[in-house]
C-alpha cells in the first residue's frame, strides 16, 4: 500500500470540512475522490500534501507517518500536487516554470534530469512548441499541461491532481485524461479529485465518493460508474 489516509479530520476554525474519512492508494494505481463542491476533496489532497493541519487521523505514506511531516519534506518522499487552478509562475517562461518542479532534486544537472525534461514534452508537444513563451500567456488547457508537466519534473512516486480538467473545452478534457493514463502507465501512480465524474471513473482503478466530510461509497472506478445512485447525483443521471 502506497497513501493510507486513516479516520482523517481537519477543520477550518469550528467548521470540520473532513469529519474521519479513510482511503487507500495502492502503488500503480489511478483512485479518484468524486464529490459535489464543498465534499471536502481539495482539503484531502491539501492535507495529503501537507498544506492543511490535520485534527485528527493520520496519513501515511509506504509505511511512514507523514502527519505532521511539512509539506517540501513531502516531495521530497516523492508526493507532488498539481493543484486546483494549475498555479503556475506567469511571468515565467515554460522551460523555467518546468525546471521549478525539480527545485528539491538533487541531480539538477544529471542526464536523470533531462530524461524526465524529454518525457514532459513528449508528453505535451503542445509545451515544446511554447518553451520560451511566459506562462501567463498561455491558454488554460496549456497551462494545464504546464502545471502537470511541472509536477512530474519532481519525479514524483504519488501524483496528486486537483480538477484537472476545470474549465477546459471538452477535446481538452479528453486528451488530459488521455495523458494522465499515460503518465500512470508509465509507472506514476495518481490520486485525482476531479469534477467530470464520468472522466474521471473511466480511468480510475477505485474511486471514492465524497459527501460534506464523510466518504459515502467506495468501489471499482466502472462499478460506481454504473451505480444508480451515483449516475443520478454526478452524472445527470444517465
Amino acid at each position: 500500500m502506497m497513501l493510507e489516509v486513516q479516520d482523517l479530520r481537519v477543520a477550518y476554525g469550528k467548521i470540520e470540512a473532513l469529519k474521519g474519512i479513510s482511503f487507500t492508494v495502492n502503488e500503480g494505481e489511478i483512485v479518484t475522490l468524486v464529490g459535489a463542491n464543498g465534499a471536502g476533496k481539495t482539503t484531502t489532497m491539501r492535507t495529503i500534501s501537507g498544506l492543511r493541519n490535520v485534527v485528527g487521523g493520520s496519513v501515511t505514506f509506504e509505511g511512514k507517518d507523514i502527519t505532521q511531516m511539512p509539506s517540501h519534506e513531502r516531495v521530497k518522499l516523492g508526493i507532488c500536487q498539481s493543484p486546483e487552478g494549475r498555479g503556475i509562475f506567469p511571468g515565467m517562461t515554460v522551460r523555467e516554470n518546468l525546471d521549478m518542479g525539480t527545485y528539491t532534486r538533487k541531480d539538477h544537472k544529471s542526464s536523470a534530469k533531462d530524461a524526465d525534461f524529454a518525457r514532459v514534452l513528449e508528453l505535451f508537444p503542445r509545451l515544446e512548441e511554447r518553451i520560451t513563451q511566459l506562462g501567463g500567456t498561455l491558454s488554460g488547457g496549456e497551462q494545464q499541461m504546464l502545471a502537470i508537466g511541472r509536477a512530474l519534473m519532481s519525479r514524483p512516486r504519488l501524483l496528486l491532481l486537483d480538477e484537472p480538467s476545470m474549465g477546459l473545452a471538452p477535446k481538452l478534457i479528453a486528451q488530459i485524461f488521455n495523458i494522465i493514463t499515460e503518465i500512470n502507465k508509465q509507472g506514476t501512480t495518481v490520486l485525482l479529485v476531479e469534477q467530470n465524474a464520468s472522466q474521471a471513473l473511466r480511468r480510475a482503478h477505485r474511486g471514492y465518493v465524497l459527501e460534506t466530510g464523510h466518504v459515502v461509497k467506495t468501489g471499482l472506478g466502472t462499478d460506481l460508474l454504473n451505480d444508480p445512485a451515483v449516475r443520478a447525483a454526478y452524472l445527470g443521471g444517465h
